[in-house]
This record gives C-alpha cells, sequence and structure tokens, in this order.
C-alpha cells in the first residue's frame, strides 16, 4: 500500500527534550510529511493501513485535535445519526460505537502486556484488551455498517477521498483550553509527574511537540475545508455557548428531523455532568486516586469550561502566547473565542 509522506524519526536532541519530560516515552517519536504531524514509533507500520483505509458511503467521523470536545460531539452525532437510540447509548460502550480509528499507534507494548497480566483471569477483559491494541484499519473490516470513527489524525493523513465519500464532522477549541485540558489528560495518564510545570508543556505545545501536533496545521485542514458539503466544522466554545442551536445543525447535517420533546430529553443526555455516570462512556485508562464513586477517572472529561486557560497561566507566559496566537490567527483567519 502506498502512503505518500515521508516519516522519519524525530531530531535526537528533539527526542531527548521531549523524553526529558514525558519520560516514558523514549527514543520513538516520529515527524510525518511536510508540516512534520508528531507520532509515536508505531505509527510508522501503521501509516499506510489508515491512509488506505477502504471507505463507505456511510461512514461517520469525527475528526479534532486532542481535548477539543470530542468524546461530547461522539455522543451528539451518534445519536442522530441512530435515530435516538438510547438503548444502545447506555448499554454499549461509547468506544466499541464509536472507537478511536487509531488508538494502537499510541500502544506500547509494556501498557498492553500489563493489562493483559492485570487481567489474566478476566477472559473477556483480555479480548477487549487485545481488540483496542490492534491496527484500527483491521478492526474497521470487520464492523458493520454504519460505521462511526473517532480520529485525531489531521485530514492529510486519513484517505484522500475521505470528504468525498463520507461525512465529517470537525471540532475545534481555541488552543489555550485544548493545551491546559491536554496537561491535565496527561497527568491523569501518569505520563509525567507533578514536577513538570504547565509552563514546560506549553513550550512542547507550542513547538508542535505534543502527539499529532502541530495544532495549528491539523485546525488548518479542516479550515480549509469548511465549506465542502460533506464537512461540518463545529467549535466548542459554541457548543458550551448554545448546544441546541449546534445540534440542530448536526441534524440538519445528517437530514434528520427533531421534536422539541426529542431536544430536550437529547440536552439532557448530553448534559457534562451525567457523563461521568453514563456507563457507556467509561475509558480504558489509568485510574486517578481521586477517582469518583462511580469509577470514573475524575479529570477526563474534567469541567469542559471555556477560559480554564486562565488558571494556568502567567501574565508573562500569556503574552507570549497570544502573540504567537495572533500571528497564527491571522495567517489562518480563524479567530477562537477566549
Amino acid at each position: 500500500m502506498n502512503f505518500p509522506y515521508e516519516i522519519k524519526d524525530a531530531d535526537e536532541e528533539v527526542g531527548k527534550y521531549v523524553s526529558s519530560i514525558f519520560q516514558k516515552r523514549k527514543k520513538c517519536f516520529l515527524q510525518v510529511g511536510p508540516k512534520n504531524y508528531f507520532l509515536f514509533s508505531k505509527y510508522r507500520d501503521e501509516a499506510a493501513g489508515y491512509y488506505n483505509l477502504e471507505l463507505r458511503p456511510d461512514d461517520v467521523w469525527v475528526v479534532t485535535f486532542p481535548r477539543s470536545g470530542t468524546t461530547w460531539t461522539q455522543e451528539l452525532v451518534w445519536l442522530v445519526n441512530n435515530d435516538l437510540d438510547y438503548e444502545r447509548a447506555l448499554n454499549e460502550k461509547l468506544i466499541d460505537r464509536f472507537p478511536l480509528l487509531e488508538l494502537s499507534v499510541l500502544a506500547r507494548n509494556e501498557i498492553f502486556d500489563c493489562l493483559m497480566e492485570e487481567n489474566k483471569d478476566d477472559s473477556t477483559r483480555q479480548k477487549d484488551i487485545k481488540k483496542l491494541f490492534s491496527p484500527g484499519y483491521e478492526m474497521a473490516k470487520k464492523m458493520n455498517s454504519p460505521r462511526h470513527f473517532k480520529t485525531h489524525l489531521p485530514l492529510s493523513l486519513l484517505p484522500p477521498k475521505l470528504l468525498d465519500s463520507c461525512k465529517v464532522i470537525y471540532v475545534a477549541r481555541n488552543p489555550k483550553d485544548v493545551a491546559v485540558s491536554y496537561y491535565h489528560f496527561n497527568k491523569l495518564q501518569r505520563d509525567f509527574g507533578e514536577e513538570v510545570s504547565f509552563e514546560e508543556y506549553w513550550d512542547l505545545f507550542q513547538r508542535g511537540l505534543l502527539h499529532w501536533s502541530p495544532y495549528w496545521s491539523h485546525v488548518e485542514e479542516a479550515w480549509n475545508d469548511r465549506s465542502h458539503k460533506n464537512m461540518l466544522l463545529l467549535f466548542y466554545e459554541d457548543m458550551k455557548k448554545d448546544l441546541s442551536a449546534v445540534v440542530r445543525n448536526v441534524v440538519d447535517f445528517f437530514g434528520k428531523s427533531i421534536t422539541d420533546d426529542q431536544m430536550e430529553k437529547l440536552m439532557n443526555h448530553l448534559d457534562i455532568n451525567n457523563f461521568r455516570t453514563n456507563p457507556s462512556l467509561k475509558k480504558l485508562v489509568h485510574q486517578d486516586p481521586k477517582e469518583g464513586k462511580d469509577g470514573t477517572p475524575s479529570g477526563f472529561y474534567r469541567k469542559g469550561e471555556i477560559g480554564g486557560w486562565k488558571s494556568e497561566f502567567s501574565e508573562e507566559l500569556n503574552r507570549r502566547a497570544d502573540q504567537w496566537i495572533r500571528e497564527q490567527e491571522t495567517k489562518i483567519g480563524l479567530h477562537f473565542q477566549y
């Protein structure tokens, strides 16, 4: 299978720098294509599989940079496209209904081995783990239609005929809130300790040295395709401010209809607080010792605020960040709400 972009090992000094913060990751970073998308080494073996994935016309894709409201959007999109089937939505895990396509790229062998050992007496759980760690394009072949895929890969690394073949929903969120949420998520995953400051993390973010970065290239690709008939570009800030309006946009995008009573029920289901008690939204992540009584990791969904970045940015860091953001927004022609 063909893959059109160069895949190269990250520069040695870059690798050392990133590994000094993400101490569990050693010498396993790649930079892909002319935009230098930053990915883990397993992507090298799987890149062509994702790029050449055989599409079906009723496939639905939610594409985001991480921590941009992905899970929230998945649940909304799945329910609208499945005629508000709450029974399935509550009883079938979201990761089965709407899997992260490239999850296996994240998997280190030692994590797989650890999970298998922890669940050695649970054959069902072991089967689920094996499924999660197998390449997503292999999993996709076995999925029933209509298939729903979540991905953090940028559009340029996905099948080139994706937009001409399938419906794609892209969600963008302002970079300050994305970086803060990503920082806390990585801490929840124990990718680094409390000693790593947000300022150090922001430096990685700004330099495009976090997984799936660079952020602006990722967003720009979707922004440039925003007028395509099969693209629905949403903003997380709009979802927070007027979710019902966004829901109606999604309903129209799928050619569906919704009554006022159905809207009220859907809005209640999508309330961010209900995500902590919805059993179908449990995640296969390291559990935080401060997790809630329901077993949901306390930091996975966090507060979902607009402007939550203010708790992490010093005055000086904010000044530097704003200068960088203004330059990028002017270049792209896109302006976020903060």
